[in-house]
């Protein structure tokens, strides 16, 4: 049985890789960077599968050389999924920008150093698509963010810095025995298996549900759900002609976010607002907080992208938007069902 390391084994896409990797018959030693959240993993991958003891955890951190080659030991893969994602703009980019590169090459070193067959790297399209003034073009895995181009949050620059230092690392080996493939989602949507729903996406599906969310901004996002994206990561594993190749795993088109609203008004929430906000008030928010400063980045932008390489190698069915939503709905209304009662 082949043992998978995952790296940021507590988030939304990390959870989801790891029940489907122990569906799929691997072992799978989880990085956390506080050990006391090992019960919390448990507990949610127990929903989904029966970990039996295929499942064990380790100690890293991003920005720590610590712990890095032990963790390795024993593994034939490596499933690097863990990267800063800021709810706000940070003062210093190097907040986030560092960690993420630094981290990737740390996963790369010791992957390297101890033998593993390949590394899969959780990127984005963030990566892929932003920084050009062209609203036509249609971007591809061939494409890559201009990060000194317009509009690129000290988030974005992580991701591409981040992914264009793992393709160095990887088309400089002294001895080319290590493979990767980069899976490039873009914005994540689907069920949380943890009742962890702090994070972006999920907290937005909160927030709407809430009604902590009064009109929708202008606001458009090519999507993908997690489980395609958990799907795909072990599909990486599997498939050679994957090896060397990086996939834009998303929506060719942009949403406008009234649509997420709109499915879930229309199906089990009726609570959920379907007004548009102007976009005036967006931009006098953005004068004094750093969320709306980074919302008003993104209004009005549509995105163009190709997935067909994705669908070519993988043979990739993505899931109907509309079931993503409902049941991302459902589950996180479920989650804040239960915290009431505690």
């Amino acid at each position: 049985m082949d043992k998978v390391l995952v790296t940021g084994a507590s988030g939304y896409i990390a959870l989801h890789c790891i029940s489907e990797l122990l569906k799929n018959g691997y072992s799978v030693r989880g990085s956390l960077r506080t050990p006391d959240r090992e019960s919390q993993v448990r507990n949610a991958i127990s929903s989904e599968v029966e970990a039996k003891n295929n499942l064990e955890f380790c100690k890293l951190d991003l920005t720590s050389d610590e712990g890095w080659e032990d963790a390795m030991d024993g593994c034939t893969y490596v499933l690097h999924v863990a990267s800063p994602f800021p709810f706000k703009e940070p003062k210093n980019e190097d907040e986030v920008i560092t960690p993420a590169r630094e981290g990737t090459l740390r996963a790369l070193n010791a992957a390297k150093k101890a033998g593993i067959k390949k590394v899969v790297l959780t990127s984005s399209v963030a990566a892929i698509q932003y920084g050009h003034n062209d609203p036509n073009k249609r971007f591809n895995h061939n494409d890559w963010t201009n990060i000194d181009g317009p509009g690129v949050t000290p988030y974005v620059k992580s991701k591409t810095i981040a992914e264009k230092a793992a393709w160095d690392f990887i088309n400089n080996q002294d001895e080319k025995n290590l493979e990767l493939t980069v899976i490039n989602p873009s914005f994540v949507l689907g069920p949380s298996l943890s009742d962890d729903i702090g994070g972006t996406s999920t907290d937005t599906i909160k927030r709407f549900l809430n009604r902590a969310i009064p009109a929708v901004p202008n606001v458009y996002m090519n999507y993908v759900d997690v489980r395609d994206i958990a799907k795909l990561h072990v599909e990486a594993i599997k498939n050679e002609n994957s090896n060397g190749k990086r996939f834009a795993c998303t929506s060719n088109e942009s949403v406008h976010l009234v649509e997420i609203a709109k499915t879930l008004n229309g199906n089990g929430f009726p609570n959920v607002t379907k007004k548009i906000m102007p976009d005036f008030i967006i931009k006098f928010l953005a004068l004094f907080s750093s969320e709306m400063k980074t919302m008003k980045t993104f209004l009005h932008q549509k995105i163009l992208m190709d997935n067909s390489q994705t669908i070519e190698v993988f043979g990739w069915e993505p899931i109907p938007f509309e079931k993503t939503i409902i049941d991302m709905g459902t589950s996180v209304q479920n989650i804040m069902t239960e915290k009431k009662k505690k």
